[in-house]
């Protein structure tokens, strides 16, 4: 028994023997599904993490014994512990290491996703323990510090005292060097980066000669000032040909408004533009207008806008103006406030121009955002605002955890629907739908003001939970949604990082994760909107149309 507990140690290389076992645990936990499927180079960093995670709590945990000074147990009882825990952690990672590709590869099955077999096991060991030698070692340099600016103050003040304030210095030092210059730098460097392949002109990419579109000669906004996703967004689409082919008719192009963040220099002047260019292409003369507002790039779902300019035959303007070169992850960090701005300036533009217009000679008044790009369309009015003259309704696909009307609506559900699929106040207003259940499955008649979200339970966008850290998130619990795998187990800790690398790293076909497919846009519009002269029989096409791209 003895030689054993000698083995344990030796192989511990002077790291601390609870930690590891805890951290052992929590490798083995990270090897579990999450809600979208992740590769081996991935599985390893949350294993590194999860791993870092658990050899800190188990070090804390045995310094927190000896500072409240419990009583120990007897030498023999602490030998046959570890010797015992060890056996205990050592299978459990075995076993779920064992498992950990047919659990992936489950997933994929559930999404569509071809198999991709057995992941290196040696591969995510080395990744794991890389990562957690990097932030060993960050964090033994911290312990350095402190104990550097400890023993300084100790000869002035109480131990207590000093090793308080080393603490709070030690913290203040490496945050000021973390977030002032590491975090700035990469920040910089990244915009900068983002910034210039927004400038980029592809040769693919022709200016527009219809003097009707955005970027053309005759337009208020330069060819140039669109960005790299104006520029895309302009250039594709439906047109007229392909329209008035789908439907044996002659049918209009849809209009189609882009601002740049070039474009001008506040939110207020890019809003104006819009306003201008809206007026110019005689777009309030159309049916409906689509109000979008883009994620961070500036990218506009194709998905989304299709499939509404076919349900209404091009006769639909869209605006949409742009507020930052970055991804929404990196633009909702640094830029937060910038997206709603630029949201709610545009918002209140278009809302005051149409509200002025004869109510029978306007367009229906729509909003649309993907992610973040749903989050800032939310931010961008004030109910109290428009309930004299509302808009007509809202589609907001992916909304990401922290939009405020979300949460409160999924908090305030009827008791008896689900978390991923809420029913509010019987559907009179706000509706959900995902790629299972569509929006008018409820009986109860739906106003002239509609909200409708489209998510899907497997999206870790709209469904992370910080609190993961502590407790298990609501949405794990039964009934579960049909996209969720049912391995999918809640550990402290371990939970919160997987869903926090779904979301930075999750890749899933259309229909599942933070992917919509064409199919369920056409239902949620169709719902929404109710665009007439459409025949099942017509749907079918458009699906199949969209199917086939």
């Amino acid at each position: 028994m003895r030689k054993i507990d000698e083995l344990i140690t030796k192989l511990s290389f002077g790291f601390s023997i609870p930690g590891l076992l805890l951290a052992t645990l929590f490798f083995a936990f990270s090897l579990t599904p999450s809600l979208v499927p992740r590769s081996f180079l991935f599985q390893g960093v949350i294993s590194g993490l999860s791993f870092t995670a658990g050899y800190a709590l188990g070090v804390f945990g045995r310094w927190f014994w000896d500072y409240v000074e419990l009583p120990l147990p007897g030498r023999d009882a602490i030998r046959i512990f570890r010797i015992v825990a060890s056996g205990v952690c050592s299978i459990v990672a075995i076993a779920f290491l064992w498992q950990a590709s047919q659990w992936q590869d489950d997933l994929r099955s559930m999404m569509g996703m071809m198999p991709e077999g057995a992941m290196p096991s040696y591969g995510i060991a080395l990744m794991t323990l890389l990562v957690f030698g990097v932030l060993i070692q960050f964090a033994r340099l911290f312990r350095r510090t402190f104990q550097f600016l400890s023993l300084r103050l100790a000869r002035y003040i109480s131990d207590h005292v000093a090793h308080a304030i080393s603490i709070l210095a030690a913290g203040m030092l490496f945050w000021s060097v973390i977030d002032g210059v590491v975090v700035s730098l990469f920040l910089r460097a990244t915009n900068n980066s983002y910034q210039q392949l927004d400038a980029l002109i592809q040769d693919d990419l022709e200016r527009p000669d219809d003097p009707m579109k955005t970027g053309s000669e005759a337009s208020l906004i330069a060819w140039s000032d669109l960005g790299r996703q104006g520029r895309k967004f302009m250039s594709s689409g439906p047109t007229a040909q392909a329209l008035s082919d789908f439907f044996g008719e002659p049918v209009p192009e849809p209009v189609r408004i882009y601002v740049g963040l070039n474009a001008a220099n506040t939110p207020e002047e890019r809003a104006e533009l819009a306003l201008q260019e809206l007026k110019r292409v005689n777009a309030f003369d159309r049916s409906v207008l689509l109000l979008v507002t883009p994620t961070g790039t500036g990218w506009i779902d194709p998905a989304a806008l299709d499939t509404v300019e076919y349900l209404h035959r091009g006769d639909i303007a869209t605006v949409t103006a742009q507020y930052s070169y970055l991804p929404s992850a990196l633009s909702l960090i640094t830029e937060g406030e910038y997206g709603a701005e630029m949201a709610r300036a545009l918002f209140e533009k278009v809302y005051v121009y149409w509200t002025n217009l004869p109510s029978d000679h306007r367009p229906k008044l729509y909003l649309h955002g993907l992610s973040l790009g749903a989050l800032n369309s939310d931010r961008s009015f004030d109910v109290y605002d428009i309930i004299q003259d509302p808009f007509d309704g809202a589609l907001w696909s992916g909304p990401p955890f922290r939009s405020e009307t979300w949460r409160k609506v999924t908090q305030e559900r009827d008791p008896d629907s689900p978390v991923w699929l809420p029913r509010f106040r019987d559907g009179a207003v706000i509706r959900f739908m995902n790629q299972y259940t569509g929006l008018n499955d409820d009986s109860t008649p739906w106003g002239p003001f509609r909200i409708a979200y489209l998510q899907y339970a497997s999206d870790p966008i709209t469904f992370f939970d910080s609190h993961a850290f502590f407790r298990e998130p609501e949405w794990m619990q039964a009934p579960r949604g049909p996209d969720v795998s049912p391995y999918l187990r809640w550990y402290p800790v371990v939970t919160m990082l997987q869903l926090a690398a779904d979301m930075a790293v999750g890749s899933t076909p259309p229909g599942f994760g933070h992917v919509f497919a064409a199919k369920h846009y056409i239902d949620a519009w169709l719902a929404l909107t109710e665009p007439k002269g459409w025949s099942e029989e017509q749907l079918n096409r458009l699906r199949a149309l969209f199917e086939g791209r």
